[in-house]
């Protein structure tokens, strides 16, 4: 707290003279999607459903403010099913306050939405209709091409005002506590940015009534998640690079030791007046031997060792994994993590300036070897079209075609005739409202 009070006294004064700044804008956005051979609901169930079709909507509300050293943002959020049961979820999407100083420190609180370098580690994932944001106090500074964020979190549940301990399972947001720092250099004359990223996360342990039993009462679990990310871009080309490990321990008390590493290569040739652009690319997230060990004092599993599945956390999982969202968005049978290889290969088409097509192939498998499976959970082909009517106005759809293995059958509880289907449209509406200035 003393090293908060030092920084807000080093922050200026409004200036009298200065503008303020007084915005509001709107965000809505409506997706229909078709399903046709995903996973089944209930994998013990034969007769279980592995078909869909729906309608998701999202508004928000954006409100922004202005003035000199101070700045704050406050975004309402609905979000619903059309036609759904019950009641629809009301929430504030983000609010913050931020506080910056002439010499580049800055303050900043409230509910935030993160977003680092290319969002595998920590993003905000505008596809899903709820991406995350994090409660938390953001303190750095930024100037002469650095940039050095220190973020901290703390979540508790309301009931721990009257009830003793701190017990958070099932929260709002998936830690207990949470601190990373964050540092970022843009090299002087050379297209190339260095990241590097430290997080120590406290994750829920142990069982809720449990206080007096050694082994089992609710504590907190650290992991520590640590790496870096390269970009380098000169002309036509952007090279992206990253790596990071997890060691500690999870939430199940089981020893860390995990990685993952990726690259990617991205070929524009928009510069010289040609509507074409290639990218390719490779992942790998290392996998676990076992599954997923239970609760303290349960039975029936193996003693588990060491967990080495990685878990890329707070990313924008939509954007790297392929489209149809298998992996690190939805579990596998019994929580089980063989980690992942994607390697991948697209192009993006813009026949005109307002319109953009694109295609990708995705081959996709487990990170470790199977016993009496093969590593290959499939082949994904996605094909993408995006038309800006407006700058306020985007309408775009999507077809993804996956032809799958009996490892992703057995693994994912997927369509056991080995194809997957999946299309949607999506109509985004984002007009600036008003603006004041005065």
């Amino acid at each position: 707290m003393k090293r908060l009070l030092s920084l807000l006294m080093l922050l200026p004064g409004p200036a009298p003279a200065q503008d303020t700044l007084f915005t509001a804008d709107l965000q809505m956005m409506s997706r229909g999607e078709i399903r046709n051979g995903g996973m089944k609901a209930d994998s013990d169930n034969p007769s279980s459903e592995d078909k869909s079709a729906f309608i998701l909507d999202r508004e928000r509300l954006i409100l922004g403010y202005k003035r000199g050293w101070l700045e704050t943002k406050l975004s309402v959020q609905h979000v619903g099913t059309w036609g759904r049961e019950g009641t629809a979820g009301v929430s504030i999407f983000e609010g913050w306050g931020k506080m910056t100083a002439r010499n580049g420190l800055f303050a900043q609180i409230g509910r935030l939405a993160l977003q680092y370098d290319d969002e595998r580690i920590i993003g905000a994932d505008d596809w899903v209709m709820v991406p995350m944001t994090h409660d938390a106090l953001r303190l750095g500074y930024e100037g002469h091409g650095h940039q050095l964020h220190t973020i901290l979190a703390y979540n508790q549940n309301l009931r721990a005002l009257s009830e003793p301990g701190s017990y958070y399972k099932d929260g709002s947001r998936p830690y207990k506590t949470m601190q990373t720092v964050w540092y970022h250099y843009d090299v002087p004359k050379v297209p190339l940015g260095v990241s590097l990223l430290f997080m120590n996360i406290g994750m829920q342990a142990g069982v809720e009534g449990k206080s007096g039993e050694v082994g089992v009462a609710p504590h907190t679990e650290w992991q520590q998640l640590y790496g870096g990310y390269l970009k380098y871009a000169p002309p036509h080309l952007t090279l992206e690079g990253s790596y990071y490990r997890q060691t500690g321990h999870d939430e199940k008390m089981v020893k860390l030791d995990t990685w993952m590493a990726a690259v990617k290569a991205t070929y524009d040739l928009s510069t010289v007046n040609s509507p074409l652009s290639f990218q390719a690319g490779y992942d790998y997230l290392s996998g676990d031997d076992y599954v997923v060990v239970l609760d303290p004092g349960s039975m029936g599993l193996p003693y588990h060792g060491v967990n080495k599945g990685f878990d890329p956390v707070y990313g924008s999982h939509h954007k790297f994994y392929g489209a149809m969202d298998f992996f690190y968005i939805s579990t596998y049978v019994n929580g089980f993590t063989p980690g992942l290889q994607n390697a991948y290969i697209g192009f993006t088409y813009k026949p005109l300036n307002k319109v953009s097509l694109s295609a990708t192939y995705h081959y996709l498998a487990t990170g470790i070897e199977l016993e009496g499976l093969n590593k290959t959970l499939g082949h994904e082909v996605e094909l993408e079209a995006i038309y800006d009517i407006t700058k306020d106005i985007k309408l775009s759809a999507g077809f993804s075609y996956m032809t799958g293995t009996e490892t992703m059958e057995r693994l994912k509880r997927a369509s056991d005739d080995g194809s997957l289907r999946w299309a949607w449209l999506s109509l985004k509406l984002s007009p600036r409202l008003f603006s004041v200035k005065y």
